[in-house]
């Protein structure tokens, strides 16, 4: 039988929205799409740039004809905020591996910490982690660097326009960046410890704006999944 409500409830979602989403902690970016895909029963949705399963933040979700507008949203700033553990690396540059290579923190001053984000300050060039989804003859480089073969990354032009360091409890050290697309975090801290001379590593990490969208303004899973449920409530 023909319903009004839910012709317009599938017409909004295939004509196209931009749902911001806060993922959470351990969530894949495409589990965020998957779910959004299953509850508005559309099949064309897809994200804005991934975040790692151990990042949380925003999360821009296209759906319809606004998965056009997936590479523009992909190509705005992005700001961040996290932590660095200093004083070990990991094979991942964060914690998805143990930490190796473990240094001592005594010769490490908080002038120093503040004064080795300059470096890293304007147009840089940054080697992406072999643990990445960036594709090598067709393969996530990832696989191949699990399988143990030997991964060589080129290193890209980024640009960061803000780092700050905001508190610093040895070995913990938090940030704020804001930064170009194509920029790793992960890499900012393998390689930010090693400007310090004792390695680091990411601990945690939050995607808190891109371009103009912020987190403030997204929905986190428990809150989206209700409202999509009010709404089937609203059109049967």
């Amino acid at each position: 039988m023909y319903n009004l409500k839910t012709e317009l409830w599938n017409s909004s979602f295939a004509e196209g929205k931009v749902i911001l989403m806060d993922k959470p902690l351990t969530w894949t970016s495409f589990d965020i799409v998957k779910k959004i895909r299953t509850m508005i029963k559309i099949p064309k949705v897809g994200h804005a740039g991934t975040l790692d399963p151990l990042a949380t933040g925003l999360l821009i979700v296209c759906t319809g004809k606004y998965t056009k507008k997936i590479n523009e949203y992909m190509a705005q700033e992005k700001e961040y905020t996290g932590t660095f553990t200093l004083g070990a690396t990991t094979p991942t540059y964060d914690l998805e591996s143990a930490p190796e290579f473990v240094s001592t923190l005594d010769h490490i001053t908080h002038e120093m910490i503040h004064q080795a984000t300059e470096q890293f300050k304007g147009e840089i060039m940054q080697i992406p982690p072999i643990h990445s989804a960036i594709k090598q003859g067709g393969t996530p480089v990832y696989i191949l660097a699990r399988k143990g073969k030997e991964v060589k990354m080129e290193p890209r032009k980024i640009t960061i326009k803000e780092f700050e360091i905001t508190r610093i409890e040895l070995p913990i050290v938090e940030f704020k960046v804001v930064c170009s697309t194509g920029t790793y975090i992960r890499s900012l801290a393998y390689d930010f410890g090693n400007a310090l001379g004792c390695g680091g590593h990411l601990s945690s990490l939050r995607r808190t704006r891109i371009g103009t969208f912020h987190v403030n303004d997204a929905s986190n899973v428990e809150s989206f999944t209700q409202m999509v449920s009010e709404m089937k409530e609203d059109i049967v």
